[in-house]
């Protein structure tokens, strides 16, 4: 035992122990350190998309929205907007989220950087775009409001976006899907899946008193 007292409060590369006016020197230094980090960040900050820059995600969207205008009353009954997280450092490109109004966004980007410049997204047609939009927008509402979006009217259960004329054991990949993208419903306890609505078309699920109602809205 050496005796040496206060030999505790140095760590093994010799650094000052924290009753020792280095230690509050590195703090200042470490909190500085952070500040600039966080305005290097503010730099980088999400923003709304600019128009017209990612002209196949803002028509996906502006079809989603019409099934979110038909079947939801948002917080502002604003649409929902794309929203871009810039790539600082170059390498993936700038993230393009399917947000609120208000910028808030869940789940995952519907890759932007696959869609720049008028290169196509893989598997490279429009109903693949539509569907990532689709269920983007999906993760958001259903995160940010709590409920389940959008509802099977015949059913009430939640639906998801798929190929048209899929069955229950369809899966994501599956080629002899081709159809066009819908709202899909597994159906009730007898195995009833069926395809509900086209995506963009759920006002045509409401019964005519609703969707006169929405007609005379979309008119104002």
């Amino acid at each position: 035992m050496s005796g040496r007292a206060g030999t505790g409060d140095r760590g093994s590369r010799g650094e000052p122990g924290r009753g020792e006016p280095g230690w509050a020197e590195a703090g200042r230094a470490e909190a500085g350190r952070a500040e600039a980090g966080r305005a290097e960040a503010g730099r980088a900050e999400a923003g709304r998309a600019e128009a017209g820059r990612w002209p196949e995600l803002e028509a996906a969207l502006a079809v989603v929205n019409r099934d979110v205008r038909a079947t939801l009353t948002l917080p502002g009954r604003e649409p929902l907007i794309l929203m871009v997280t810039p790539d600082r450092d170059g390498f993936d490109g700038d993230q393009v989220y399917v947000a609120m109004a208000d910028g808030r966004s869940h789940g995952n980007p519907v890759h932007s950087d696959d869609l720049e410049e008028g290169a196509e997204p893989e598997p490279g047609d429009a109903a693949a775009v539509l569907t990532v939009v689709a269920e983007a927008a999906q993760e958001t509402l259903m995160e940010l409001l709590w409920q389940v979006w959008p509802l099977c009217r015949e059913h009430g259960t939640g639906m998801h976006p798929r190929p048209a004329g899929t069955s229950g054991d369809w899966y994501p990949g599956e080629t002899a899907a081709a159809g066009p993208p819908v709202w899909w419903c597994r159906g009730g306890r007898a195995g009833d899946c069926h395809d509900a609505s086209l995506i963009g078309e759920l006002a045509d699920t409401l019964p005519g008193k609703e969707r006169r109602a929405l007609r005379r809205k979309g008119r104002r």
